[in-house]
Parts: structure tokens; C-alpha cells; sequence
């Protein structure tokens, strides 16, 4: 079958040219399916991750709806005179925002801001990004100004609509996007109090990688008889991706990444770390050894998260440590590695990461570190994306406690045969008498039937030396309010347990 054009999917020439300049010729298949639906005007609900085109897919219908009807519409008859009374004699009438783009992350918003420059580059509309992390004094003035496209977070434009900066009353399209990370990063409560600033009658187009209860939930209520466009199943994007697993204790994870770095076919590369003082502090031990470096995560100010990442893209930092609030909103071409220092404990998360290497159908390699405690991480890694990851064993900083699935496919060698099974129970029971523990039944032949209560054992705890008191019974509290009882009360408990003499 022949793939179609953007002219094929009805898109107008300002915006076919705009495409070509920047080399893309036929749509990707979110495209394919949601243009002609959005351009009828139809609400869409979109399933799909980042690194699909689905950017593309919701902007160029807006940017050309707007286009062709921009005259006599969106127009304030308010004055704009930025505070000022009647001085200066001079009533113009400002644009007010028509459609409303909600990003979870600054990073996702400024590159949304940014598409939406490309592809309207030649059509006479405004648009402008709002966020949190830098001095709003700016995006007051672009919206007093005059928009027809606004992207934002929800915490800054919430705020500003509160503070009368913004008017969403003649929005006339809205996009979610991102939407289970909305959900994920607490902003939910905003984004309703936003859809109920905006008129009833409009385009709405919900996007997201996932489909949890709550944005279910979200979708059936400001979706009208949507459109479901759904694309890039979780398991697609990492089906193009060389994934890798080294078990590796703890405290040898910074010596296997720079042992890994020396290999110069690693040339840019993101480090995914769980938290925002780990990113900082791996950063500044990376850049201490020779590697060039930067971080960013959500402590850092928005002006130097954005440097951080513009040295990353022109090649002047070979590595960038990120944390998961970035996963979505990095869109980079030519990382050749993304590394995931500590192993999210969300395997959609996962995905996510990983998809930082497989850009607009690239391949690329992804390295995981993973220590004790994170193996129940990857097997729910390996559940969600339906295929076992590759265990690289010959490494120098190889885990003092390699799993045993590593080296039996999956399975405990102890308990892959009838035999290996005895010899797993029989050892088991031979521990147990060695250490002393023989069993509830034989405790209650020791002590002629019944079971010892669980205060008596809580008091004997705390007589060695153990600082719990939960289970010790208040009528043996001391005079003194010891709750052990006493060291009398001990020594009696401790006769009463003594067998008799022979």
C-alpha cells in the first residue's frame, strides 16, 4: 500500500512548506490516523509515548483551524494598556488565547512551544510557553501582548489565571499531553480546575502512553464521543533497543559507569538516576574523573536545567544525568546510550528512558545496574515489555550475589529437578536444627501443648538488649515505668521457662 502525504491527510501549504524545510516527507502512523479526524473537528483520545510524531499530530490541525479562522474572531474588545489608565490615547484590541496545550514538565512544554514555531513559521499566529521555575514578569507581557496558542504547565498558568493574567474564555481547543504523567506528578486537581475556566464547546484531544483508572476516568469526562487513535504499544519502542543488564553491588555502580565510559562509541549518553540529589551528586563525581557532564532534575532553576541540556545537544557535555521528571521531555537526537544508573521502580518508566535512544525510528543501547534490591524492579520490567533483558556476566565490578536466574534461564537450579528439590528441603531442615529453631510444634511439646503468648516473647527481646516495648504487658510495667518488668521480673520469667532439675 502507498504511504501517504501530508497533502494526502488535507494539510494546507504554509504548513506542507514548513515540513519539507524541515525534511519530513510522509506522516508517521499517529499522524496518519489523528490529522484527518482532528482536521473534522472530532475529540481525540491518542495512546501512544513520546518519539511517535504525536506533537505533529495535534498542532498542525490547530495551527491551520486557527489560520482560517483568525478574521473577526478571538478578538478582546478590552484596552490594552498594560496598567496605564487612558494614557496614551491608544485603544488596540490583543488576542487572547484560542487554544490551550498542557505539558506535565517545562522541558516538554518549551519543545512543544518550539514545534509549534516550526511548523507555523509561515502563518501569522502568536504563541507563547508558561511555566514555573523562572519570574513570571515575562509571560505576563507575552499574554498581555496577545496569543492565539498557549502552552503551559499547570502550576504557572493556574496561577496566573488566578491572578487575572490569563483568560481562557475563548479557548476554543485543548490539548492534554502526557497524561499519566500529569496524573503521576500530582497536577490532576489543576487540570480540572483549568477545564472548568474553558468553555464547554470545544476540540479537546487527550494524549497519553498509558491508560490508568484515573485518566480513564479524566477521558470519559471532557472527551465528547472521541476518536481512539491508538499507536507504539509499549512494546514496540524498546523492540529497537539493544538492552543490557550488569548485576552490580551497590557501591560499585560510579566504578562500572566510568569503566563503561571509556569506551569512545559512547559518545552521548543519558544517566537515569531515581533521585534529584543522586543525579547531582553522580554528576560531580563523573565530572571530577574527566567526563564532561551536567545534570538536571527538578531542583535545579529552568535557566539551568535549559543550558544544561543546549551543552548536551551541541556536543559540549558527553553525558547528562537526569532524573525520571525529564524522561519525557528530553527529545535529542543522536544518544547513542542511555544508562539507567538505579532502575525505576515503575517498569512504564522504564520505557520511557529508553525511548531517549530510539528516536523517530533510530536504534540505541540501553545499560541497566542493578543491585539486590532492585531485582523485583526488573522483573516487573520484564514483564511489562514481554522479553527477557540480556545479563552481561563478564564485567570487573560483576555483584558479590549474582541471581540465580542469571545463570539457570530464570530458574533456581536448586529446585529445577526432583532431586535438587529433596536436596533444597533437606538442607533447609538440617539449617534450621543447626541454628537452634525447631518448629511450633515442638514449642508446644516443650511447654505441654500451648504456645508461648507474643508479649512474653516481645519482654525476652528487650531483655537482650533490643529497645521494642510494643508487645510487653502493662501489668508488668516496673513501679519506675521500665517496660521490661524489671530485672526481678526478667529473672523470674526466665526460671519459669528453666526445665526441671534432673
Amino acid at each position: 500500500m502507498t504511504q501517504r502525504s501530508f497533502a494526502d491527510l488535507g494539510v494546507s501549504g504554509p504548513l506542507q512548506r514548513a515540513l519539507r524545510s524541515e525534511n519530513y516527507t510522509h506522516p508517521t502512523p499517529i499522524q496518519d490516523q489523528a490529522i484527518p479526524q482532528l482536521l473534522d473537528g472530532k475529540d481525540l483520545l491518542g495512546i501512544a509515548q513520546t518519539g511517535t510524531g504525536k506533537t505533529a499530530a495535534f498542532a498542525l490541525p490547530i495551527l491551520q483551524y486557527l489560520f482560517a479562522s483568525r478574521p473577526g474572531e478571538n478578538i478582546d474588545a478590552q484596552r490594552n494598556d498594560a496598567g496605564k489608565g487612558n494614557s496614551g490615547g491608544r485603544h488596540r484590541r490583543r488576542a487572547v488565547p484560542r487554544a490551550l496545550i498542557l505539558a506535565p514538565t517545562r522541558e516538554l512544554a518549551i519543545q512543544i512551544g518550539e514545534s509549534f514555531r516550526t511548523y507555523g513559521r509561515h502563518l501569522p499566529l502568536r504563541h507563547t510557553v508558561i511555566l514555573g521555575g523562572v519570574s513570571q514578569h515575562s509571560q505576563v507581557r507575552a499574554l498581555s501582548g496577545g496569543v492565539d496558542i498557549l502552552v503551559a504547565t499547570p502550576g504557572r498558568l493556574l496561577d496566573l489565571v488566578e491572578q487575572g493574567h490569563a483568560r481562557l474564555g475563548q479557548v476554543s481547543h485543548l490539548v492534554l499531553d502526557e497524561g499519566d504523567l500529569m496524573l503521576d506528578m500530582g497536577f490532576l486537581r489543576d487540570v480540572r480546575k483549568i477545564i472548568a475556566a474553558l468553555p464547554a464547546k470545544r476540540q479537546t484531544m487527550l494524549f497519553s502512553a498509558t491508560m490508568p483508572s484515573d485518566i480513564s476516568r479524566l477521558a470519559r469526562e471532557i472527551l465528547n464521543d472521541p476518536v481512539r487513535v491508538e499507536v507504539s504499544p509499549r512494546t514496540i519502542t524498546v523492540e529497537k533497543v539493544d538492552q543490557r543488564v550488569f548485576f552490580v553491588d551497590t557501591g560499585n555502580k560510579r566504578a562500572l559507569l566510568a569503566h563503561l565510559l571509556r569506551d569512545a562509541g559512547m559518545s552521548r549518553v543519558i544517566v537515569f538516576t531515581r533521585t534529584k540529589r543522586g543525579a547531582s551528586r553522580l554528576a560531580m563525581q563523573l565530572e571530577k574523573s574527566g567526563i564532561s557532564t551536567e545534570s538536571i532534575h527538578g531542583d535545579k532553576a529552568q535557566n539551568a536545567r535549559q543550558s544544561a541540556l543546549a551543552r548536551f545537544r551541541n556536543g559540549h557535555a558527553r553525558v547528562l544525568v537526569a532524573t525520571d521528571v525529564a524522561a519525557r521531555g528530553i527529545d535529542i537526537s543522536g544518544v547513542t546510550h542511555v544508562v539507567n544508573y538505579e532502575l525505576p521502580n515503575i517498569p512504564e518508566s522504564y520505557v520511557h528512558r529508553v525511548g531517549r535512544t530510539a528516536r523517530a525510528g533510530a536504534g540505541g543501547v540501553a545499560l541497566s545496574f542493578c543491585d539486590a534490591s532492585e531485582r523485583p524492579f526488573l522483573r516487573g520490567i520484564e514483564r511489562v515489555t514481554k522479553r527477557p533483558i540480556t545479563v552481561v556476566e563478564n564485567h570487573p565490578h560483576r555483584g558479590s550475589a549474582l541471581p540465580r536466574q542469571a545463570a539457570s534461564g530464570g530458574q533456581d537450579p536448586r529446585k529445577s529437578s526432583p532431586a535438587g528439590r529433596a536436596a533444597h528441603k533437606s538442607g533447609t531442615s538440617k539449617r534450621r536444627a543447626a541454628s537452634g529453631f525447631s518448629g511450633s510444634n515442638k514449642r508446644r511439646t516443650a511447654s505441654n501443648g500451648n504456645a508461648p503468648k507474643r508479649q512474653g516473647w516481645s519482654g525476652e527481646r528487650i531483655a537482650t538488649g533490643g529497645a521494642r516495648s510494643e508487645g510487653t504487658s502493662p501489668s508488668r510495667t516496673s513501679p519506675g515505668g521500665d517496660a521490661s518488668g524489671g530485672a526481678g521480673a526478667h529473672r523470674r520469667r526466665r526460671s519459669r521457662r528453666r526445665p526441671p532439675a534432673a
